[in-house]
């Protein structure tokens, strides 16, 4: 009984304001220098604010504090009302909209991730910090979100820009936050409401702004458009000034609709935000963030003081675990799952310079997983698309330090210096003994285009040539090296009695190597050449020549191990025993099993990703019929009027 009691208690914080009487409006309303000011411009303010004074029926909350259920509660209207003469139908966003559209972000630490390059983008315009915290709000005692940074800040066109839909002024290609949707979709995927304030100087105008994005009130309201409270402050001269668009009771009706379903009660609180951003800068509060399904809050801060935490299920599992696993627990590619710091200190490639990222007061310090590889190799990639030049990108390849212990493998893929895809495990990895195991790698690819979650790249065919040149990058990796780590020999599962010469050892001495056709470049270790004798071509690089030229003589003695480091050429010495061409052809068996495997893993892939867009679209069409019968109700109404006429 009281662990319900206990969950009915966040599901009532929502309500922000408890008490629905108006006589605490006029008590806060007469408050405010700014309200004086604007209302000095009307004789008279008892203008009836609709919006403002919508009456709510007693203690509706938003029953839903799930983020991915809240979506499901919308009555929509029986018939649609029709638009009263002399007004213009101007396009409606219903507010259903901003959830589903919040939908792209799978995962929360991905939508805090576009709130910081939010940030980042601002480094070009001066700003050296941005903060994440958590506050507790004042009015329910309920934890919630900032993100605060020191950029060029907004113009009251700029905020309209970022909190109403369907604006994007980010089509140049410099910046991260191309879409121009971010700010909805992250917000939104992280709480219920968020409000903002930023202060920039433009053209010598300085301006102080305030937009509420709050579907708490949007669905309490019963709104069937997107409405944004704003006010903007003209900070220009010793008095600030109310910035009038509408008339001075609009300016009235978006501060009382503010106070109302804001943290902050009365004007004067309201300011105070503004302390604390100095003369330029943007502070986005997320509030009446959402609970997982057990009903208490997705984002955990208490864990630790020094980060945000998703909560781990495996963790929470009591059951005796391995101490691999336990180690495994502890690295970074598993810990950046549920440690907004992990994640955080990869999120971008190269160091920011004079910047620094805040998590919980202290900065975060930035990580690249190829500072620290054994064996490391560099390997320079030419996507090649028909009629387009782009530009060579370096793959960096080597062993985690932790191998052969850890099972840790994957590639960590950049766009324009932000990660993408962390650990993206391009082969069949994870068994302590497969092919590839430990072996990670860096890239930036700013060839192909990220998903609109940044967590993901759009399946294009550039996408998928780098996919599969990642897999024989891995592949080849771990023949030449994985011994060298301490991985066991590779043939050891075969009981023939075989003589072959292993590969040899690396050499640690990185040399130049003579260049070699489009991208075949590789540093750290022999690479023996074999030479197909009908091509002239080089191909794979293998130590051993392939079977069909060791079986007919006089084609031994031409095949050279080609050794690029300056020392005398030795040839390889090959035993032609029968024994040695079983191990050979159980060893190419294996490698077309694994291929065969991959294989069938992309199939089984491309299968499901086929079936969602089935649903997606069958979703699509279901309510594309449902708008159709929607509109000829209201053509038949028209119509109808029209003949009353």
């Amino acid at each position: 009984m009281h662990h319900h009691m206990a969950k009915r208690t966040v599901a009532d914080v929502v309500v922000l304001s408890d008490s629905d009487d108006e006589d605490n409006v006029g008590a806060r309303g007469g408050g405010g220098a700014l309200r004086r000011r604007s209302a000095s411009l009307i004789e008279n303010r008892q203008v009836p604010s609709t919006i403002a004074d919508t009456t709510v029926p007693p203690r509706e909350t938003l029953e839903c504090r799930s983020f991915w259920k809240a979506g499901d509660q919308f009555v929509i209207p029986k018939a649609l009302t029709p638009t009263p003469p002399g007004t213009l139908e101007h396009a409606r966003v219903h507010p259903k909209f901003l959830h589903s559209n919040a939908t792209s972000h799978k995962w929360a630490f991905g939508a805090i991730a576009e709130l910081i390059d939010n940030a980042v983008d601002e480094i070009q315009n001066g700003a050296t910090f941005v903060k994440i915290d958590k506050i507790d709000i004042a009015k329910d005692n309920s934890p919630a979100l900032v993100f605060q940074d020191d950029g060029a800040g907004m113009d009251p066109d700029g905020i309209r820009k970022c909190m109403s839909l369907g604006y994007s002024s980010k089509k140049s290609n410099t910046t991260i936050g191309q879409y121009g949707n971010g700010f909805k979709t992250s917000t939104m995927r992280l709480g219920a409401d968020a409000i903002v304030f930023t202060r920039s100087t433009r053209g010598g105008k300085s301006t102080q702004s305030i937009g509420l994005l709050s579907y708490t009130f949007l669905r309490r309201t019963g709104q069937d458009d997107v409405i944004v409270p704003m006010i903007d402050i003209d900070t220009s001269s010793d008095l600030p000034q109310p910035i009038i668009y509408g008339t001075p009771e609009d300016w009235s009706t978006n501060l009382d609709i503010l106070l109302k379903w804001s943290p902050f009660s009365t004007e004067d609180e309201l300011l105070k935000q503004f302390e604390d951003i100095g003369t330029h800068g943007t502070k986005v509060m997320i509030y009446n963030l959402w609970l997982n399904d057990e009903g208490i809050y997705e984002l955990s801060f208490d864990e630790e003081d020094e980060d945000i935490r998703l909560r781990d299920e495996n963790a929470l599992d009591r059951k005796r675990v391995v101490s691999v696993i336990l180690e495994l627990r502890s690295h970074i590619s598993y810990r950046f799952r549920h440690s907004l710091k992990a994640y955080i200190s990869m999120l971008y490639l190269k160091k920011l310079k004079n910047f620094k990222i805040i998590l919980r007061g202290i900065p975060v310090e930035q990580f690249n997983i190829a500072d620290e590889l054994r064996y490391p190799e560099t390997i320079i990639y030419k996507p090649q698309a028909a009629a387009v030049e782009y530009a060579a990108t370096e793959i960096k390849v080597g062993f985690v330090k932790e191998a052969p212990k850890l099972p840790v493998c994957g590639f960590n893929v950049y766009h324009k210096n932000r990660l993408i895809m962390p650990f993206w495990k391009v082969t069949l990895g994870g068994s302590t003994r497969g092919n590839g195991n430990g072996v990670v790698g860096v890239l930036e690819a700013d060839f192909i285009e990220p998903a609109h979650d940044k967590q993901d790249f759009e399946r294009s065919s550039l996408f998928q040539r780098l996919e599969a040149r990642l897999k024989r990058i891995v592949l080849d990796y771990w023949k030449s090296r994985s011994e060298a780590v301490g991985y066991h020999p590779y043939f050891s599962a075969h009981k023939s009695k075989r003589t072959a010469t292993p590969d040899q050892p690396p050499s640690d001495d990185a040399f130049n190597p003579s260049p070699l056709p489009s991208d075949k470049i590789s540093q750290g270790g022999p690479i023996i050449r074999e030479i197909s004798l009908s091509k002239g071509t080089s191909s794979r690089t293998v130590a051993l020549p392939p079977p069909h030229m060791r079986n007919f003589t006089g084609v031994r003695s031409n095949f050279q191990p080609v050794q690029l480091n300056p020392q005398p050429v030795q040839p390889q010495p090959v035993q032609e025993s029968g024994d040695n061409r079983v191990g050979e052809s159980a060893y190419k068996l294996s490698e077309e099993n694994i291929q065969l495997f991959m294989k069938c893993e992309e199939y089984a892939k491309n299968e499901a990703e086929m079936e969602q867009t089935v649903m997606n679209l069958e979703k699509e069409l279901e309510e594309a019929k449902s708008k159709c019968a929607q509109l000829a109700m209201l053509v038949d109404a028209q119509k109808r009027e029209m003949q009353q006429v």
